[in-house]
Order: structure tokens, then sequence, then C-alpha cells
């Protein structure tokens, strides 16, 4: 509704220039005033004309991107929801026509399972991305303790992705670190951070997450540090925005619908806090920073 509201202005708008050059033209024949007079109506009206022109450009062509980003994102959600129903059907249909091993069947089963799996994340992934542009949300806040929320975080990731003890490591604080929140949408953004670093990782991911206390103790400043492809400096402030994935230098398109980031600002600053990123360059890593007020 906000778009086709926008579009209906600078229509109008632009029909209101077409008019006002029309009576420009018409006036400069009609009006028998000084030369000086009617060139300075004539200065105006044109630079009246030529913002208008610039400006309507200027919305064209972010209109031109959000229609690119949203066809993007239609092609990725349709790929990750197809991928996993067709391999369910195709082992389903498996199970069905034919003859099928004890332990093989079990083998189809969890490769079923991970499908689900998979399919739920990204049905949620579309629901909370939803849900972060309603203003007015159910926050169930709770002191919540970030070394506890950060381990069972890592465990869930470590088990969904079947990684090794030294694919995550975390350094726990020497004490406890408490922040007002609500813990459910907090561990979202944790893992939606842990699961990009795996994605965006060149080979066996190895992350590492630390915790350390910011000025006057009055915040808690989390890294994620991955060994991954990294970020160009031209995209690092534009990775956050909804529907908005970084090329992969390697030409392979990653999974994922260009939401998992916009959702991790989207609760950080829920919770009154700041996430930012930093790389070096392509192939050096990339850190994020969360920043949350302690209680």
């Amino acid at each position: 509704m906000r778009r086709r509201k926008t579009a209906i202005f600078f229509l109008v708008f632009g029909i209101s220039l077409i008019v006002l050059a029309v009576a420009l033209n018409v006036g400069w024949i009609l009006l028998n005033l000084r030369e000086v007079v009617l060139m300075v109506l004539g200065i105006i009206f044109f630079a009246v004309i030529i913002t208008g022109l610039i400006l309507n450009t200027i919305f064209l062509v972010r209109e031109i991107r959000r229609s690119e980003q949203h066809d993007a994102f239609l092609n990725s959600v349709t790929h990750e929801l197809k991928t996993p129903i067709a391999s369910i059907k195709l082992y389903l249909e498996t199970l069905k026509t034919r003859a099928v091993p004890p332990e093989k069947q079990m083998e189809f089963y969890d490769v079923m399972l991970a499908d689900s799996d998979r399919l739920l994340s990204t049905v949620e992934q579309v629901l909370q991305a939803s849900s972060t542009k309603e203003r007015k949300r159910q926050f169930n806040a709770s002191e919540v303790d970030i070394g506890t929320l950060i381990n069972e975080s890592v465990a869930i990731v470590r088990t969904q992705r079947n990684l090794d003890e030294g694919a995550i490591r975390f350094a726990e604080p020497p004490e406890p670190i408490k922040v007002m929140g609500d813990a459910a949408e907090l561990q979202t953004a944790f893992i939606n951070l842990l699961d990009n670093a795996i994605k965006y990782s060149s080979g066996a991911p190895k992350i590492s997450i630390r915790t350390k206390k910011g000025p006057m103790n009055k915040r808690v400043d989390i890294f994620f540090k991955d060994h991954g492809i990294g970020i160009p400096s031209a995209d690092l402030k534009r990775i956050f925005k909804r529907f908005y994935r970084v090329a992969n230098p390697s030409g392979a398109e990653k999974k994922g619908t260009g939401l998992g980031l916009f959702i991790v600002k989207s609760i950080v600053e829920m919770h009154g806090g700041k996430v930012s990123a930093q790389s070096r360059g392509e192939g050096l890593g990339t850190t994020f920073l969360v920043q949350l007020p302690i209680s």
C-alpha cells in the first residue's frame, strides 16, 4: 500500500511538471511583461522542472532495485521451499513402491527430517521478517544470561549442521553478563549470525565467539568472528537490508532468503542495541559485533 501511494504521488508529480512546462511556454508567449521578469520566471520554472525530473529518476532507480531484490527473494524462497519438498516426496515414493531394508529406511527418515527442518526454518524466517515490521509486538522481557544463551545457540547449530566441537569456539566470560530481553528473540539473532558465518565459510567453518563489557559496564559487546570469504567494504552497510545478499566470489549461489541479517538487526535494535560488521576484504573473514545494554 505504501509503495502504491508513493508511485501515485510521483505519477501525479510528473504530470504536474508536464503541465507546468506547457504553462511556461504558453505564458512566455501570452505574458506581455518585461524581459527581465520573463527570464526570472523561466529560470525558476526551469529549476523546478529539473529538480522534479531528478527526484523522479531517483525514485524510479530505487523502485527498479527493489523490484530486482523482490524477484531475487521470490526465486530464493521458491528454491528453498521446492527443494526439500521434492526431496521428501522422492523418499516417500521410494518407501511406498519398493522394499527398503530397515537400516536404509532409517537413513531415509533422517534425510526427510533434515529436509523438514530446512523447510520449517525457511517458513519461520519469512514469518520472522514479516513480524519485525510490526511495532506493537509481544515482547517477553526477562533477565537473560548472555553466556548461557550463546552456549545454547552454539549447541543448536552444532546439532543442526553436524559440526564438531572445534568448528565453533566460545570463550565464556569470567562472570555472568545479564541483559534484559526476550531470550527466544536473542537466540534467533545469534543462530542467524552463526548460520550466516557457516554459509559463507570457505571450507570447514571456524568460528570464534567472545564477549567483553563496554565502558562503565553499561553494555556487553559480543563478537562473532569467522574465517570465511569476507565482505567487500562497499557491502558492509548494505548487508543488513532486507533481501540483500553478498555476491559469492566463486560465482556459486549461496542458499538463503536474504533475510537473516535483516532479522538480526531488527531484533538487536528492538533490545536497544546495535549490530555492525567488519571485514578486511574478500577472503579475509568477517567479524559481527552485537552490542546490548546490560541490565
